[in-house]
């Protein structure tokens, strides 16, 4: 019985590791600077992956400690591909997330868990103080979607904004 007790708590940890591994991963030593566009774009609710060289035009987003950003709400065409050119003039580390209210609502609940994940999906941009990024999204579903800073407590303070697609 002290066997099988064993091998039961051992699978379960390693099974808590695993999943502990994949979650915290949000360190910005590899997220800045760059546009991610996957090998195979995935399709969103709120979009796919841009091309660089399809980008239709370019909009500057300010990304500030006073938990803003500037502009927070943004008008964009159905099919336009948009760079999006992140500037934090903050002293702390920043990001810019494109989704849904509810999956940024239940992706925030989980930074507040792990505030130390990363990811590097293709509409999320990661700005260390005084850096500047960018991403690019075109923007193939109409509605109206989000954009946010899930950093713990960011989003909390109202660090989102608005994204119409029409």
């Amino acid at each position: 019985m002290t066997s099988r007790r064993r091998f039961i708590a051992a699978g379960i940890a390693s099974g808590l590791l695993g999943f502990t591994s994949l979650a915290r991963a949000h360190g910005d030593a590899a997220h800045t600077g760059k546009a991610k566009t996957p090998d195979a774009a995935e399709q969103q609710a709120w979009g796919i992956a841009g091309a660089p060289d399809k980008a239709h035009r370019t909009i500057r987003i300010e990304m500030s400690d006073d938990m803003r950003f500037t502009p927070d709400r943004i008008a964009v065409r159905l099919g336009e591909t948009i760079r999006f050119e992140h500037h934090n003039t903050g002293a702390v580390l920043h990001e810019m997330v494109i989704g849904t209210p509810e999956t940024l609502t239940e992706h925030a609940a989980l930074m507040m868990r792990f505030p130390d994940m990363v990811h590097d999906e293709p509409w999320m941009a990661h700005v260390p103080a005084g850096r500047k990024a960018e991403m690019i999204w075109t923007f193939n579903r109409a509605g109206e979607f989000e954009f946010a800073c899930l950093m713990p407590g960011h989003y909390q303070a109202g660090m989102k904004g608005t994204l119409i697609v029409r």
